[in-house]
């Protein structure tokens, strides 16, 4: 389970870029439910602590299918601790409307993990994920808010089986724009 929670925080720390020298893209042009999402479209660097360790990284959030769907491709570089290696783990995420017009996000890493997110937002340049239940009954929240200066704030979080709504953070995480291509 720790190592499963690591490899997902790592994840979601990362915040990476292959595609970080796109511009953002309107959020105009999304379908109505991804609109809340807009303001993360871009490429992002960033960094973080949390649980796992220290770490940065960079993302990318890209329009995709004539801008029917987000694509966040990410990256994050953990440093070496005393009881662990340096590492890079990598991820995909892609952000879509189904067909009760439900926002949903599919996650999957270099790891082997896969997530199945519900998308929310609680207003303007604020959203959180919540996975399905795990296995054991555990749930992941990852969240995104615009903060000052232009930084966006991210967390991961999880929540136990027996208490699904008490969420103990697990990684925080700061991104800037990404100001160049990679």
């Amino acid at each position: 389970m720790r190592r499963s929670i690591t490899a997902v925080a790592v994840t979601v720390l990362t915040l990476v870029g292959c595609l970080g020298w796109l511009a953002p893209v309107a959020a105009a042009s999304l379908p109505k439910e991804l609109a809340p999402l807009g303001f993360l479209l871009g490429g992002w660097d960033g960094g973080g602590s949390g649980t796992p360790g220290q770490g940065s990284g960079g993302t990318s959030f890209a329009t995709g299918l004539q801008d029917r769907v987000i694509v966040r491709t990410n990256f994050a570089m953990m440093a070496a601790t005393d009881k662990t290696p340096a590492s890079r783990h990598d991820d995909l995420m892609i952000i879509y409307v189904d067909d009760q017009r439900v926002v949903r996000a599919d996650y999957y890493d270099n790891e082997g993990h896969v997530i199945r997110y519900r998308v929310t937002s609680s207003g303007p340049g604020r959203v959180a994920f919540f996975s399905e239940p795990l296995a054991d009954g555990s749930v992941y929240r990852l969240t995104y808010e615009s903060a000052a200066g232009g930084v966006v704030k991210g967390s991961f979080s999880v929540a136990p089986a027996e208490k699904p709504d008490a969420f103990t953070p697990y990684l925080t995480w700061d991104m800037r724009r990404a100001d160049r291509p990679r």
